[in-house]
């Protein structure tokens, strides 16, 4: 067991700061998940406690029905709670492996401009990491966001259920 365990505040800073420079986050974005890049999406706010993820509303991104594709506001939302697990998992000893076992969405309006998902989820997602890591087995994160539109109208809400793993070698 790893009873110990503490973050490293310097991998988390550079989480921090590479996802919020556009420049930076728009290149990895090319790199490993393109259609991330090609819908413009970005990150517009990541703490240890939340992070909002920005979409446009644009032709690339619409459906017939003249809103934004549910996959694009399920990519965006995913971002959300995804970049506060990368933020906790980066180059972790021992690493860690993280995958999504559930999702499930709601949409409640037309998006038809630029729609934000935040996920207020950091705390639990830190302390899954941690626990995780000290105890050598799997943990479950639920991690819910809204997407709201340039109104603050509720669009889209979403709850993804992530498990987090310690690559323990034995």
């Amino acid at each position: 067991m790893t009873e110990n365990f503490q973050f490293d505040q310097s991998r988390i800073d550079y989480i921090q700061k590479s996802f919020t420079n556009n420049f930076k986050f728009r290149f990895s974005l090319f790199k490993i998940l393109p259609m991330g890049f090609l819908s413009g999406m970005k990150i517009s706010k990541l703490t240890e406690e939340k992070c909002s993820v920005t979409v446009p509303y644009k032709r690339k991104n619409k459906n017939p029905f003249q809103s934004t594709f549910w996959a694009v506001l399920g990519m965006a939302a995913e971002m959300s709670s995804g970049a506060l697990l990368i933020m906790f998992t980066h180059k972790q000893k021992p690493s860690v492996a993280m995958i999504i076992v559930n999702c499930t969405g709601n949409f409640v309006k037309k998006a038809t401009d630029i729609t934000t998902f935040t996920c207020s989820d950091g705390q639990k997602i830190k302390e899954a990491v941690k626990t995780a890591i000290q105890k050598e087995e799997p943990q479950l994160i639920e991690c819910h966001m809204k997407g709201v539109n340039e109104a603050g109208e509720e669009v889209a809400n979403f709850t993804f259920t992530w498990s987090v793993k310690a690559r323990i070698k034995k």
